[in-house]
């Protein structure tokens, strides 16, 4: 398996060799997710946050993430001024891209379904807005394989000749950081993905658990 980490540390010190600050369009799915990224990254890149999420379940939870976004950008101290740009909120994209997967578990192929979407509009974009690189935050996740992340994203380098910037944020405790970083900011951090499908998955653990514990009270 590539290192998709030390692939990122080699696009970094390339751009810096040639001493160019490059435009990153970054796919985000949320505030928490987005704060490590950039705390990583934003010293080596002019960043535009790209929040394009058909997959969230509902407008309101579609509206406070990006809410929440806009306001950690805000606060954040960085030496490249970050901009949000909303994607359009339309769940039958989503919908259509997972038809025939609804009933698979999450972190099945109805995800990398998911993954494929949100990369390839950002794909899209970042040609259409002549960046030098396109990426996402998702690697950042313990549950988002980032694996397929990067292989879709190597697809659409291909396909739409734009560089892609290979990660796995989780890596150098990423994630850990992401959670001390939700903590300090006071970001909203939710706990489930963000589709319909793995808000029922988290429902149905909360309740088994509180069965368990309602028997182990008896």
């Amino acid at each position: 398996m590539k290192n998709y980490q030390v692939k990122m540390e080699e696009i970094i010190q390339e751009n810096i060799q040639k001493e160019k600050v490059p435009t990153l369009l970054l796919q985000a799915c949320c505030a928490p997710c987005s704060s490590a990224v950039l705390e990583r990254i934003s010293k080596y890149f002019k960043i535009t946050i790209l929040y394009y999420n058909p997959n969230i379940s509902e407008a309101d939870e579609y509206q406070k993430r990006l809410n929440e976004i806009i306001k950690f950008v805000s606060l954040l101290n960085t030496k490249y001024p970050i901009e949000v740009l909303p994607g359009r909120y339309e769940p039958k994209e989503f919908f259509d891209a997972i038809r025939g997967y609804e009933h698979l578990k999450e972190g099945s192929k109805r995800c990398f379904c998911c993954y494929r979407l949100r990369l390839e509009e950002t794909a899209k974009l970042a040609k259409l807005g002549n960046y030098d690189y396109f990426g996402t935050t998702l690697s950042i996740s313990p549950y988002k394989n980032s694996q397929w992340l990067n292989e879709i994203g190597e697809e659409l380098e291909e396909e739409y000749n734009i560089s892609y910037l290979y990660a796995d944020f989780k890596k150098k405790n990423g994630y850990k950081r992401s959670i001390e970083l939700s903590l300090e900011y006071g970001l909203y951090r939710q706990d489930y993905c963000g589709c319909v499908y793995s808000k029922s998955e988290r429902e149905e653990r909360v309740r088994a658990t509180k069965n368990i514990e309602d028997i182990l009270k008896n």
